[in-house]
């Protein structure tokens, strides 16, 4: 329920214990043996080109827009800065938790692996350091990490978050419609190039009478409906049933192999990033999605509040 789990855990091992390492699926190793002062010195060197000419690909520089560039990293384009969202969003779980209300994010894929529905259970999250709620699929995922780290490349991922216990009419009709806000939370997390409410980009590809959802009443009066295709959202607010969102994830761009680039001075060159990073940063961004999603139900919970005069 919505990352205490996590919240001892989740900055100590932001960042690998050495360089080209990744803890394993086993329970017991979801904490790097890193000292603060070693965890600090990862922090500074995310990004890092040693001569402060040469561009990392795919990486933050705000040379364009402010006329400064720090070399030592991206700054406010660090995952660093999420530590003030998670922290905001454990507050509103708790809030959230009194409206019988939860929100619980996990990985749902790493590159081509993928948990499967069968083999879904909530609790198993927690005892990987993958954050996948499917033991097999997260030791598949441990070993093609390891080649990862082998090839000096990264990769990206899928982080699918599940809210329960909604009441009917959370959001707004127009300009505060609850699926677009939480698409502009969740798409302000660093690396996130997707969004997803219910069947998302595969409702472009169904027919009407497939993609409506069907609604019927049950026997204590009250209309449910059989699937779930809307994701939980209907017009801009939630329905009452289950809110089901995903995140796309962009693969590090920080890896150890040669690539080619570009300097300040306007010639081609080639770069090699150094330092700890990880090969993939889907794991570490499932309790802020959940901290985003809460934050944003928060805000419309709060809102809906004036809705009715009586």
């Amino acid at each position: 329920m919505c990352f205490p789990r996590k919240a001892d855990t989740v900055w100590a091992s932001l960042y690998s214990p050495s360089p080209g390492t990744w803890p394993s699926a086993d329970k017991n190793s979801t904490r790097p043996s890193t000292s603060p002062s070693q965890r600090m010195g990862a922090a500074a060197a995310a990004g890092f080109t040693y001569d402060g000419e040469r561009f990392e690909r795919n990486f933050a520089d705000f040379e364009q827009k402010y006329g400064f560039r720090d070399y030592r990293g991206g700054g406010r384009s660090s995952a660093r800065e999420t530590i003030a969202r998670v922290a905001a969003g454990a507050i509103a779980c708790k809030l959230l938790a009194h409206y019988g209300i939860t929100v619980n994010a996990y990985v749902k894929s790493i590159g081509e692996f993928e948990i499967d529905p069968k083999r879904f259970e909530l609790s198993e999250r927690d005892k990987n350091s993958l954050n996948m709620p499917d033991k097999v699929a997260a030791e598949e995922t441990a070993e093609f990490l390891e080649r990862m780290i082998a090839a000096q490349d990264s990769v990206g991922g899928v982080v699918e978050c599940l809210v329960d216990g909604m009441p009917v009419g959370v959001g707004e009709p127009v300009f505060d419609k609850l699926d677009a806000r939480l698409a502009g939370a969740i798409m302000s997390i660093g690396a996130v190039k997707g969004f997803e409410i219910g069947d998302g980009f595969e409702a472009a590809k169904a027919l009407g009478s497939r993609n409506n959802d069907e609604f019927y009443v049950d026997a204590y009066g009250k209309v449910n409906k059989k699937t779930n295709h809307a994701g939980g959202i209907l017009g801009g607010m939630s329905d009452g049933s289950q809110i089901v969102l995903r995140a796309a994830f962009k693969p590090t761009p920080s890896i150890a192999q040669l690539q080619k680039t570009a300097n300040n001075h306007g010639e081609n060159v080639e770069i090699a990033i150094k330092g700890r990073h990880d090969p993939v940063v889907v794991p570490r961004a499932v309790v802020v999605v959940e901290a985003m999603t809460a934050l944003t139900i928060v805000d419309l919970l709060l809102m809906g509040k004036n809705a009715k005069l009586d």
